[in-house]
């Protein structure tokens, strides 16, 4: 069942890209956003509901608010990128994410960074690099990926804060209700511009509806899926498993909206992937508890 459940959750992050490229069809990437937390509210109370028999809601730690203004900008600008770029950009995010949070952990929070840990983040920028460069000429790049590889930065940015948010909440409260409370707040948030900017991109298809209730059920519910799996299988499997999303999201591009996969995709991809791995791979079997618990995967 844990492996069944890291795989549901991996890949269901995989289709991220697919999912928001198929409503980018069809409405904004504003309404996208809203569309995500506000169903996956829904879908995460109902589970919360079954499970619990109450939605355990708490708005009132600023570390709550912390998560949802983070979690805000991640989807906001990360649907933003994917809509008018390709619809596997979003990998990108977790490996940008990787280096802001080592940066984060040795100027705010004063820990020491192992050597590997430079070389995980150097490898995780490479990868980068490599994706947004995609062998084109410099001017070129800056002009047709250079957008679209700051709009992921921002949206990296706002994941960290969201990491962090768990990292000071995992203490106080379960994961379904603080995802519950963050997203609450997030749906309110991405509500406020819609007078404003929501608008139809084309026609109203049943291909645009199912991507945007699969992005809500994604949100709403594969955070659970994560963290159930986590307590049932290894973590060196977590690692291997969750970080080969990237390769399915790649993959899913090309089958579904048959973009260019070129060997700067593939090697840009294999350089993070390989980052990652090594930042996350635990020493020693000792050490998995507390590595486990603050672990974070990102959506």
């Amino acid at each position: 069942m844990g492996y069944f459940l890291l795989l549901l959750t991996t890949l269901s992050w995989s289709f991220v890209g697919i999912f928001v490229k198929a409503a980018a069809s069809m409405v904004d990437s504003t309404t996208i956003t809203f569309a995500r937390f506000s169903l996956g509210i829904v879908f995460l109370g109902i589970l919360l509901w079954i499970q619990r028999g109450k939605l355990g809601t708490k708005l009132d730690t600023r570390w709550v608010w912390i998560g949802a203004i983070g979690k805000s900008c991640n989807y906001f600008f990360e649907n933003m990128a994917i809509s008018i770029g390709y619809s596997y950009g979003n990998i990108l995010v977790g490996p940008i994410q990787t280096v802001i949070l080592l940066f984060v952990s040795v100027w705010i929070f004063k820990e020491r960074v192992a050597a590997r840990g430079w070389i995980a983040g150097a490898l995780c920028i490479m990868g980068v690099l490599c994706i947004s460069w995609n062998g084109l000429p410099f001017s070129v790049m800056l002009a047709s990926n250079g957008i679209t590889t700051l709009l992921f930065v921002l949206s990296a940015i706002g994941t960290a804060f969201h990491v962090l948010s768990q990292k000071m909440l995992v203490q106080s409260m379960e994961s379904g209700p603080m995802n519950y409370s963050i997203f609450l707040l997030c749906s309110i948030m991405m509500a406020l511009p819609l007078p404003f900017q929501a608008h139809l991109t084309g026609p109203v298809s049943l291909w645009g509806i199912g991507a945007l209730i699969g992005l809500g059920l994604i949100t709403g519910l594969s955070f659970n899926w994560f963290a159930e799996a986590l307590k049932r299988v290894s973590f060196a499997a977590a690692v291997i498993i969750s970080n080969s999303g990237a390769l399915f999201t790649i993959l899913w591009s090309y089958l579904f909206f048959h973009d260019r996969i070129t060997v700067y995709i593939l090697s840009g991809a294999g350089l993070f992937i390989g980052g990652l791995l090594l930042l996350n791979w635990p020493l020693r079997q000792a050490r998995l508890p507390k590595t486990r618990a603050g672990s974070a995967a990102e959506a």
